[in-house]
């Protein structure tokens, strides 16, 4: 990754990973004309799970959000493997999910954290839709799952 992007993340005190390994049968990322789709990605670090657990439960909101930023960090690093980050026009959309528990219910602000990241790579060109759901359950035992779609310049 070079030029803007990088700046601005290293702006943020943000960097991006190595790009992240499929845990199943999938493509971390897939490129379709002026589309590039990320599959979901986990708050891994260096490999691992940054925590596991609920939202509202064993996991604090705070921790929650630094999953999301976790998330997102690993889902631009995914895109990085088929497009250039600089070639990015727009975040079109994000979508966050949220292992929650029983009674929580501020998704959303889980959610925010991701959507810190985009703003931070792309500026203004990181505005995008947005879905914050609560769940069950997320693979592995992880509090928040990302992915994004994002259109490139044409």
């Amino acid at each position: 990754m070079t030029g803007g992007v990088a700046r601005r993340l290293a702006e943020a005190g943000l960097s991006l990973p190595d790009p992240p390994v499929a845990l199943g049968d999938y493509l971390p990322a897939t490129r379709a004309g002026e589309l590039v789709f990320t599959a979901g990605q986990l708050p891994l670090v260096g490999g691992r799970l940054i925590t596991s657990g609920t939202v509202g439960g064993e996991v604090s909101l705070d921790i929650a959000r630094e999953c999301a930023r976790a998330c997102a960090l690993n889902a631009l690093a995914a895109a990085a493997t088929v497009c250039a980050l600089d070639e990015v026009a727009a975040a079109v959309r994000l979508t966050g999910y949220v292992a929650s528990a029983d009674t929580f219910v501020d998704q959303p602000s889980v959610v925010d954290g991701a959507s810190a990241v985009l703003l931070a790579a792309f500026g203004d060109a990181g505005r995008h839709a947005r879905e914050a759901v609560g769940v069950a359950a997320l693979p592995k035992g992880a509090p928040v799952e990302v992915s994004l779609v994002l259109r490139l310049r044409g």
